[in-house]
């Protein structure tokens, strides 16, 4: 199979890491493997196989230099400045076109694709009006079905992004919420399944023996994730700060809300046992050494960052968020989850190392190998 992965970007996230992934899995397994990003955002993540063909199309520029593009960009800012949040309805009706036109010159030069495959919302926006039957849609995240802004505008939107298009949630969870969401939004997709984010268990453990000179030298509890108010770095901090353990807390991740979380760091009197480390290009050796990996998100889509840490052999420990945690989070690990407190995330991380730890058991791995997921993306090709 011929196979193209589209993200807006490829910077250092999880959802982008995982788009990297699967380019990898197809391309270990076989097929010909494409990725294509609009927006270069360094540092950026590459694929490991060599055989991923890597595709730059520089949407924004493509946008002012194609002749009436330069006009609907304006547009579609101005259209902004007075309905918040509509800059996508022009511009991504636009950016459809040219991804098409872009489409036809890869095909002339590589073939057709057999599938064509966009991750992220953020993705799907720019390039909205573009419809094929190969193409398929995968939401990291929950919908919200109001986010302050008109109702009609928020059901355009839905209608734009999601109506008459193959659908794919990361988790069952997200699937259930969807469903519900694209009912009440009055949407109605060609088909709504679940097929899960991959795992590349080899390449994560090979990774995890990296140099990382900065690393603790000593053991440590470890978060990674963007620092961001999906990832609920609040509740974190006033959980380690009730916790028994003198253990360091390590937390891996940039964004806006850092000086925020070092305020309230210091205001919790625990600045001398937390250490912001921002961005690793690779965390797994970070995950690989930690004693202990916690996430405490108010919401995920998966939460791929607990399968990576069991693949590094380290123990985990997550709040019950909606979405996807409960994907991973069953059988024996369901024990390891807890309610979204400060006091219950306290209580089951010093359950934990009080017991010192749990072994791994690479089953729990099974379900997410890169080899199945691709077979699902096949089979789901196959059906549609």
């Amino acid at each position: 199979m011929k196979v193209l992965i589209v993200v807006r970007t490829l910077k250092i996230g999880g959802m982008e890491r995982v788009a990297v992934n699967l380019a990898d899995a197809f391309a270990e397994h076989g097929h010909e493997s494409h990725l294509m990003y609009f927006k270069p955002r360094p540092p950026q993540l590459e694929p490991g196989n060599k055989k991923v063909n890597i595709h730059h199309f520089a949407l924004s520029r493509a946008m002012w230099m194609s002749g009436i593009g330069g006009t609907i960009e304006i547009a579609a800012r101005l259209l902004n400045s007075v309905v918040r949040k509509s800059y996508f309805l022009l511009s991504g009706w636009w950016g459809g076109k040219l991804f098409r036109r872009e489409i036809r010159k890869l095909e002339r030069q590589y073939g057709t694709f057999d599938r064509i495959i966009f991750r992220g919302i953020g993705t799907f926006e720019t390039v909205w009006s573009f419809k094929d039957p190969r193409a398929c849609y995968v939401l990291e995240n929950i919908v919200k079905t109001s986010s302050g802004h008109a109702p009609w505008l928020e059901r355009l939107k839905a209608r734009c992004l999601f109506h008459d298009k193959h659908l794919i949630t990361v988790s069952h969870g997200v699937e259930k919420q969807i469903a519900t969401a694209m009912q009440a939004l009055k949407v109605q997709p060609l088909s709504l399944r679940t097929i899960t984010n991959p795992c590349p268990i080899a390449t994560i453990q090979s990774a995890m023996h990296e140099d990382t000179p900065e690393r603790p030298t000593t053991p440590y509890l470890l978060n990674v994730a963007r620092l961001v108010p999906q990832k609920n770095h609040h509740l974190l901090l006033r959980a380690y700060a009730k916790m028994q353990t003198q253990l360091p807390l390590v937390i891996v991740g940039e964004g806006p809300l850092r000086s925020e979380l070092e305020a309230l760091v210091a205001e919790l009197g625990i600045a001398e046992r937390v250490t912001f480390v921002g961005r690793q290009l690779n965390p797994y050796p970070w995950m690989h050494h930690a004693r202990l990996f916690i996430l405490s998100s108010a919401h995920e889509g998966l939460g791929i960052v607990l399968l990576e840490a069991l693949a590094c052999q380290t123990p985990i420990v997550s709040v019950d968020c909606p979405g996807g945690v409960r994907d991973i989070m069953s059988g024996e690990l369901e024990a390891y989850l807890c309610e979204m407190t400060p006091e219950a995330l306290a209580a089951r991380v010093d359950a934990v190392l009080e017991a010192d730890g749990y072994a791994i058991d690479e089953r729990w791995l099974e379900s997410f190998s890169p080899a199945q997921i691709t077979s699902a993306f096949l089979q789901e090709m196959t059906a549609s």
